[in-house]
């Protein structure tokens, strides 16, 4: 015993050193890897380029030639800069684009000139100058549920699903892209609904929460760990009832609270027996300059700045709710053919410009867009071609688009009357697929910054093409000049193009109701 004892106390001290050893040579094999690998990863994939918008904003500038541009009017009406709200100053370029004469003169008469020769050559102006281009490859998307769920929204019970979709960043690792998206359909459908798809916060409508007895499970199990910290323990010992955890307050995310007590959007859409989903623009990209070089605009160009006619942020949202509806076409609970598009304020321009440039959406309702929406750009009423150009909203813009707001440049000056195209051919883009404006009034907060008159003279401007395809317009002239506004409340909704302005504010859920029974009676659902 005395001469194995001794072996043995060597033999285990050995394996402990050698374990010992083991351990620090894979720990600094598993460091030199990482920092080999990270040395490869830049060598291979240069860093993303990081701007400022100020310097985002100057760089499209720079490669455009532009030394200065006129600055965009003030909201505030006592600022000396305030914007024009004088009907008679408001069309200082009244002529538009003929939205049916071909670019060499020729008068379009039948669908098949549309569609072959003057719809592609709208399509070319407005992605060169205004929107901007798709990337040729643009990575795919894969879709994920990674939570599918049981609800009750009011109501009415609902399968919730939560999904991700994973754009393939195998090019370029250094920019991840995760779209979020909410698909909530009746759980007592007797077959496929239709489904309109929302941009905004996306999450679960009413998230399934532990009973009471798990519930206290949780609470005791919680305590018991925060207890191991002394201090903590004698917080908790002073409280002996109190329970860390609580049944969370069920929430409706994208403001499903209307204004004036209306019915929440989700509600009214699934009361009619609809779906709807949720999707989420900054999942997709940033609504700033900074992200310009991030997002799915920075992982298409590798993290490189833009080129003046690449996609700006509308695009992009636009491209991802395309997606969202590549999700939409494979879900058995889904009626692919009745997909509708919607959003409010810079989310209803995106709405307007996803159903112009996918020809898979079914109906659009498009919720106080103003410029870059469906106000004409010619018009200078409240927002203006400057305040797009200017480094606040410059990115949802194609980098061209900057050109219209210019006073000094190596090309001289440029102005709103210059674009080759305007909003009511952005509308025409939809046609003969149902297009509904909707409006609210100032008096509410739907502020007259957004023009609601030039809107509805793009909806009237671009009426002849919807004719055209067989469909029916407003039913007034289009005479852009003359037609004004109806009066709030007045529905203008026989056509597959209508218009509403509603007694509510800056929100379109006074309008749902109006929205779901104009679609129903057209698809004849």
């Amino acid at each position: 015993m005395s001469f194995i004892s001794p072996f043995r106390t060597e033999l285990v001290l050995s394996l402990q050193n050698f374990v010992a050893m083991k351990k620090y040579l894979i720990s600094l094999f598993v460091l030199f890897s990482g920092y080999t690998g990270a040395q490869i990863t830049s060598a291979k994939y240069p860093d993303p380029v990081t701007f400022t918008t100020q310097q985002d904003h100057q760089n499209m500038m720079d490669r455009l030639g532009i030394k200065s541009l006129r600055p965009g009017p003030s909201g505030n009406e006592s600022a000396p800069n305030h914007a024009n709200y004088d009907e008679s100053k408001a069309n200082p370029y009244p002529q538009l684009p003929d939205v049916l004469t071909l670019k060499n003169g020729k008068k379009v008469t039948t669908p098949e000139l549309w569609w072959n020769q003057r719809r592609p050559e709208i399509v070319e102006d407005m992605e060169r100058e205004v929107y901007g281009r798709l990337p040729k490859n643009i990575p795919s998307v894969t879709w994920k549920v990674e939570i599918e769920e049981k609800e009750f929204v009011g109501m009415t019970p609902v399968i919730a699903k939560q999904l991700v979709g994973h754009v393939d960043n195998s090019e370029y690792p250094l920019i991840s892209v995760n779209i979020k998206m909410t698909v909530v359909t009746p759980a007592n459908a007797n077959g496929p609904v239709p489904v309109l798809m929302m941009f905004g916060f996306s999450a679960l409508p009413a998230p399934v929460q532990p009973d009471p007895d798990d519930l206290s499970k949780l609470n005791t199990a919680l305590r018991e760990i925060l207890s191991r910290d002394p201090e903590i323990k004698a917080i908790l010992n002073k409280y002996p009832a109190y329970t860390p955890m609580v049944r969370a307050t069920q929430q409706f995310p994208f403001g499903f609270g209307g204004q004036g007590g209306e019915v929440p959007s989700n509600q009214q859409l699934l009361r009619a027996g609809w779906g709807y989903a949720m999707i989420d623009p900054s999942s997709i990209q940033a609504d700033n300059g900074t992200g310009l070089t991030r997002g799915i605009i920075g992982l298409a160009n590798k993290g490189q700045p833009r080129k003046p006619d690449d996609w700006g942020s509308l695009r992009a949202w636009a491209w991802g709710a395309a997606r969202g509806l590549d999700y939409l076409e494979t879900d058995p609970a889904v009626d692919s053919k009745h997909v509708g598009i919607e959003g409010v304020s810079r989310y209803g321009k995106a709405a307007l410009v996803t159903m112009a440039f996918e020809p898979r959406f079914a109906m659009v309702l498009v919720g106080s867009s103003g410029k870059g929406g469906a106000t004409l750009h010619r018009r200078v009423f409240g927002e203006a071609v400057e305040s797009l150009t200017g480094s606040g909203e410059y990115h949802w813009m194609a980098g061209n688009y900057l050109k219209y707001g210019t006073s000094e440049a190596s090309f001289g000056s440029m102005n709103a009357g210059q674009l080759p195209v305007d909003s009511h051919e952005l509308i025409a883009m939809c046609a003969p697929r149902l297009t509904f404006i909707s409006y609210g009034i100032p008096e509410k907060g739907d502020a007259k910054w957004l023009d609601h008159q030039g809107s509805y003279m793009a909806a009237i401007a671009a009426g002849p093409v919807f004719k055209l395809l067989g469909a029916k317009d407003l039913g007034v002239s289009n005479d852009y000049m003359k037609e004004k506004m109806p009066a709030v409340n007045v529905d203008m909704l026989d056509g597959e193009l209508a218009w509403r302005q509603h007694d509510g504010g800056h929100t379109d859920t006074p309008n749902i109701s109006h929205f779901i029974t104009w679609a129903k009676n057209k698809f004849k659902l």
